[in-house]
């Protein structure tokens, strides 16, 4: 069983959670994802993988809907996305038919 500190950055998650808690990942929030194409979180969103990494954790990046978006993820070194721009929610019979007609990713997309 594996944990993870969802939407890292906002509300109640803090820095004293990734030392405290046994997680294993670490989902950074949309609203931080959002000003990385806009480069405005760029730094935030830079240090937040890096210290991630660092810790031994796993990054999932949240939110994602633009290509550039995740162009700079996967430079940042996010090990997994997720957003619109892999899929919007799907129920179950869709989601099994978009994963059987999907191709092997070349990216990080995932999620």
């Amino acid at each position: 069983m594996r944990f993870s500190l969802d939407d890292f950055g906002t509300g109640f998650s803090s820095f004293v959670h990734l030392s405290r808690l046994p997680i294993s990942l670490l989902k950074i929030d949309k609203s931080f994802v959002d000003g990385v194409a806009a480069k405005a979180d760029n730094s935030l969103v830079q240090a937040m993988i890096g210290l991630a990494h660092d810790l031994g954790l796993e990054v999932v990046a949240e939110g994602v809907e633009r290509v550039a978006q995740l162009k700079l993820l996967e430079r940042y070194g996010a090990n997994q996305v997720q957003g619109y721009l892999i899929s919007k929610p799907l129920p179950l019979a869709e989601l099994e038919k978009y994963l059987s007609n999907r191709e092997k990713p070349e990216s990080v997309a995932g999620g």
